[in-house]
């Protein structure tokens, strides 16, 4: 499993994924786009069901100030049939996804970030040097958030000025590991 959570300031680690929509994605992928936001997520997860609607409000509101959102399901597809790859591409059109959405077969992404959770966030400056990390917002009730802390941290890149809040809490329901890899 995991070791720990990426560090404030450290590198993206880079990733060569499949997106649901039959492209490989890597970090050069985004390159020219000066805030990405990794978010660890899936298809079951009740969490990321209540969050799915913000994900894409978040990029519509940003995409024209360079964010870039990518999702990345990394979760045992043999024990949540619904986490398959198939079932994402399913997902994606449903919910019209306007952001990538990738799939982390061998999990060697989610231990290389550290991602505890779905959802999971990490916000990435224009060096790719992780900025914030944890929670979306602080309510899975949509009507009940009181501190919007992915876009208020995407507010603060934009703006040149540090996070001021760069660390919250994840929550949501656990990264569902392999009991046995995939090779």
């Amino acid at each position: 499993m995991i070791a720990s959570t990426l560090g404030l300031g450290a590198r993206a680690p880079d990733f060569d994924l499949l997106g649901v929509d039959g492209e490989r994605y890597s970090l050069a992928t985004f390159e020219g786009k000066p805030v990405l936001v990794v978010i660890f997520s899936c298809n079951h997860c009740p969490y990321v069901k209540a969050y799915e609607d913000r994900m894409v409000s978040i990029q519509q509101d940003y995409e024209g100030k360079g964010v870039q959102l990518v999702a990345i399901n990394s979760n045992d597809e043999k024990a949540y049939p619904e986490d398959s790859f198939p079932e994402m591409v399913k997902r994606a059109k449903q919910k019209e996804f306007n952001f990538a959405y990738l799939r982390d077969e061998s999990q060697k992404v989610v231990e290389a970030y550290g991602g505890v959770c779905t959802p999971h966030v990490f916000a990435f400056d224009a060096d790719r040097a992780l900025r914030y990390r944890g929670r979306i917002d602080d309510s899975r009730d949509a009507s009940k958030v009181s501190s919007h802390d992915l876009r208020n941290a995407l507010d603060d890149l934009l703006q040149g000025r540090e996070v001021r809040v760069p660390d919250t809490r994840p929550f949501g329901c656990s990264i569902k590991w392999y009991s046995m890899k995939p090779q």
